[in-house]
Formats: C-alpha cells, structure tokens, sequence
C-alpha cells in the first residue's frame, strides 16, 4: 500500500496545500517519512488523513466557481466503528462547501471496504447541497453491492457509467464535465 500514490498528474493545476480555502492548507509532507498506516500497512505520505484511522484521501482539483471537488480515497470507509462519513463530511465536505462547492466527485479505486451505520450523515449532506450532487466513480463491485445494501444510493450516484471512467486520460474540467452528463441523464 506504500506505493499507492494520489493521483498526481494535475498537480501543476492545483495543490490542496496551496490554496487558502482548502482544509489542508499549509499542509506539508515528506516524500520519504511514512507515517500514516491502514491498518498495519504504512500508506504514501502524499495521502492527508481527515480524522479516520483507516480512511485518507486527498482533494485534487477544487474549482470554486464550478463549484465542484474532485477527492480520492483510499482505505476502508468504516462508517460501523469510525463514523467516516460524519468526519468526511465535517472536516472536508463542509469546509469546500463554504466556499461553493456544492458537487463532489469521489474516487475509490482504492476503497478495499465499506462498513455501514445509518444514513443520516449522507441524508444531511445530501440535503444540504441544495441543487448539487455527490457522484461515487471507479469503486469496486463489492463495495457498490455494500453501498446497494446499506441504502445510501439514495444520496450517492454510482454504477453503470460511473464506474468504467477512464479518468486518469482527463482534465479536470473534462472529467467534471462526463460526471455532470451522466448526473443530468441520471437526475433528470
């Protein structure tokens, strides 16, 4: 897991740590000290933790006047014994929404599981993003199935579409622009 980097290529058009509106602002990391664990396995230090002992992520591109985040994850999303969702959406989600972002874009290629709570945290962010939107792309079959069984599709879009971008090939723009295709094909 050590060698599983954030996606890097756009970092010429954005750094989380550079900009002011950013929860991790001023942020500074080591490319060689390995601190961060899941579990066991020490994790890349370009990950930021959020408050999870077992989930990282790390923003990639933020577009305030969009209005929209691209975040990826890494871990296991445990919402049973951590309550991840809650600190997600307190210390990241609600801070960019402050700012104006209002649709989200998750990447979880690298969620290896998902372990359910209630709803209620996804409900209030849901709900609290007025006309916006929280689209789950690239997640494993099984942590879909989890997210289906856990009744959180509700306020998650994922599957279909969602699930086979080639979004490494994208911009930013380009890959906010597919999402918001197929959330307006899906919404509408």
């Amino acid at each position: 897991m050590q060698d599983i980097e954030p996606f890097y290529r756009w970092r010429d058009l954005y750094r989380a740590e550079d900009d002011r509106l950013s929860p991790f602002y001023n942020r500074e990391y080591s490319e060689f000290e390995y601190s961060n664990r899941i579990y066991n396995y020490l994790i890349h230090p370009q990950w930021d933790e959020f408050g999870s002992p077992t989930l990282y992520i790390k923003i990639l591109y933020a577009d305030y006047r969009e209005g929209y985040a691209i975040i990826e994850l890494i871990g296991e999303w445990n919402d049973a014994i951590h309550n991840d969702v809650m600190m997600f959406k307190r210390e990241i989600a609600e801070v960019l929404m402050a700012e104006g972002v209002n649709r989200f874009i998750l990447i979880g290629e690298n969620v290896l599981n998902f372990h359910c709570s209630d709803d209620c945290y996804y409900e209030e962010w849901f709900q609290e993003l007025e006309d916006g939107w929280i689209a789950a792309i690239n997640f494993q079959q099984h942590v879909l199935d989890e997210f289906t069984q856990a009744n959180i599709d509700f306020y998650l879009v994922f599957g279909g579409e969602l699930n086979a971008l080639n979004w490494r090939k994208l911009s930013p723009q380009q890959l906010f622009n597919s999402v918001t295709q197929t959330m307006q094909k899906r919404l509408g």
